[in-house]
């Protein structure tokens, strides 16, 4: 019997063996036919600052650099284990809202804008973030080919822009500054674009708003030609038409304005445009630690055109919160308007012998109700990566892409793009759960911003 055994499993070899031997390059097996990612869309595209590590944020240290700032972008469509980045150098600063890219459209183009321009070539001991000079440049590229992302336009913009967005039927960019550089006098900028070029910039008054505030945030609407703007110092959003071309573009009151949380971060509308989601990180100087010993943050719903006033415009309205882990930075809606991700830094900048460090990060997962903006929220997921900027779903809205800015392991060079499974039990419907899968594409150390392209 043993031997019986024993002469089996070696024919059960050779013929395993044989199989292997008859692949050819490109066949798969059963096992990658059953491999856990199919991430849907075009491409994905990132950029990365070179310049600090993120204990920055609390030293000051910038440390040592890795490489050049740079634009990375990941063809999708193959497999999971055959993805890979494809660089190009363009400047870009992680100190500002993870919204420093933005993809036309048509997908054709992406500009980058540069909140901090980079450190001198020569690399000093000792440099300080305090060191870093507010940047200007508004970088285009062409992602035509994917594999050879190029660029074609340089422009010098208004000093330290925050966030940048592309309209719906993509003719204009609008670019946020920060009061510190530019904003106390420009906090908006709306560039024309053709042809994969910006225009001249027009800065045009904003309804109401106060010199000095923040506008750290503004998201074109999916549909209309209507802007969201997030004033990070009042805490609220307000939204405006964009009417007029050219040099006589201007922004009208478009209804009421909406206060939310404590230090709103980014403004996401929801893919049918009903709705505006806000996540708050709860920092200011009347936290404990700024912002390094935070509480938990919120996402926050807003339902656009809620009702009507007795004069006839519009009404918006707060429908919904719920809880997050700390300080989460990035968000995300899913492809269907029924998800909701946040990417929480938790303490995981902070230099390693802070007693304070959590060496972890994580996301929080909620659902979202598209017809009446609700939230609830299903739970935190760990992740074992640090400063976990953006996240992205997919066209499907099964899966979900993760920037990690570096790892726990100094070993371990650059930063990354992990992939993470929507994951539902078929016998419990109910259940949702978000999985880390294996597999990740390495970019420049210090991703801090994403962008789907469908």
């Amino acid at each position: 019997m043993r031997h019986s055994r024993r002469r089996a499993a070696i024919l059960c070899l050779i013929a395993c063996a044989g199989t292997a031997a008859l692949l050819r390059p490109g066949e798969v097996t059963g096992r990658d036919l059953a491999a856990p990612l199919d991430f849907k869309g075009r491409m994905l595209v990132s950029v990365s600052d070179a310049d600090m590590l993120a204990s920055a944020y609390v030293n000051g240290e910038l440390g040592p650099r890795e490489g050049s700032d740079a634009l990375a972008v990941v063809p999708l469509g193959a497999h999971p284990r055959d993805l890979k980045a494809f660089e190009a150098p363009v400047s870009n600063s992680v100190a500002g809202p993870p919204a420093a890219v933005a993809v036309s459209p048509d997908g054709r183009y992406a500009v980058v804008v540069e909140t901090f321009a980079p450190r001198s070539a020569a690399e000093r001991a000792g440099e300080r973030f305090s060191d870093l000079r507010p940047g200007r440049a508004l970088t285009v590229i062409d992602l035509g080919d994917p594999t050879r992302p190029t660029v074609v336009q340089v422009v010098e913009g208004l000093e330290r822009p925050d966030s940048v967005s592309f309209s719906a039927d993509g003719s204009l960019v609008a670019v946020t500054h920060h009061p510190l550089g530019a904003g106390r006098a420009a906090p908006i900028a709306l560039y024309p674009f053709s042809s994969g070029r910006l225009g001249t910039a027009v800065a045009p008054a904003i309804p109401g708003w106060l010199p000095g505030d923040r506008l750290i945030h503004a998201e074109f609407h999916p549909h209309q030609s209507l802007l969201g703007l997030l004033n990070e110092t009042k805490a609220e959003i307000s939204f405006v038409r964009v009417e007029g071309m050219g040099e006589g573009v201007r922004l009208v009151a478009h209804g009421n304005t909406v206060r939310i949380e404590k230090s709103p971060y980014l403004l996401r509308f929801t893919p049918d445009g009903r709705h505006a989601v806000v996540n708050g990180l709860y920092w200011g100087p009347d936290v404990q630690g700024t912002w390094n010993e935070a509480p938990r943050g919120s996402v926050a719903s807003v339902r656009l055109d809620a009702g009507r006033d007795r004069d006839g415009s519009p009404r918006h309205a707060l429908v919904s919160r719920a809880q997050t882990g700390v300080s989460p930075e990035g968000l995300a809606v899913s492809p269907d308007g029924t998800l909701v991700v946040t990417t929480n830094l938790e303490r995981s900048y902070l230099p390693y012998d802070d007693p304070r460090q959590t060496f972890f990060s994580s996301l929080t997962l909620l659902r979202l109700d598209p017809r009446t903006g609700a939230l609830s929220r299903v739970g935190d997921f760990p992740s074992d990566g640090i400063l976990p900027e953006a996240a992205a779903f997919d066209a499907s809205g099964r899966y979900l892409a993760v920037t990690t800015y570096d790892h726990y392991d100094d070993r371990r060079r650059g930063g990354a793009i992990d992939f993470w499974r929507v994951a539902r039990d078929p016998l419990d419907p109910a259940r949702l759960e978000l999985v880390r899968t294996e597999h990740a594409v390495p970019v420049t150390r210090g991703v801090h911003s994403m962008v789907l392209v469908k």
